[in-house]
């Protein structure tokens, strides 16, 4: 029975071979640029020299675009899919993480 939550295309056919395919390509693609995304945060949260958080910064954005367009690709062909929101699940988790707001440092006033 197919999953009545799942939001994916229909999938592209790939040859099954011992040997990588394009989505085995473009899934290590995007393995990388992920990495390269969250190594590249921290480099940034860590960063002291202005011109060379100036730097990093537009390479982290080009390596963001790039992750999005790997990601779009794949979900475009099929071999990417998510599992959609429950709407009580969002409510829950809404309320769950609500209560935190005042917990936060320069008060409750964010939205």
């Amino acid at each position: 029975m197919p999953n009545q939550n799942k939001v994916q295309n229909p999938e592209s056919p790939v040859a099954k071979t011992p040997q990588m395919n394009d989505r085995d390509f473009i899934n290590d693609m995007l393995a990388t640029e992920k990495y390269f995304c969250n190594s590249l945060s921290v480099a940034l949260h860590e960063m002291s020299n202005q011109a060379l958080f100036q730097d990093i910064f537009s390479i982290s954005k080009e390596n963001q675009e790039m992750q999005r367009e790997l990601y779009n690709l794949m979900f475009e062909k099929g071999w990417y899919g998510l599992e959609e929101a429950q709407t009580a699940s969002l409510s829950q988790s809404y309320q769950q993480f609500s209560g935190y707001k005042s917990q936060f440092p320069y008060g409750s006033n964010i939205q």
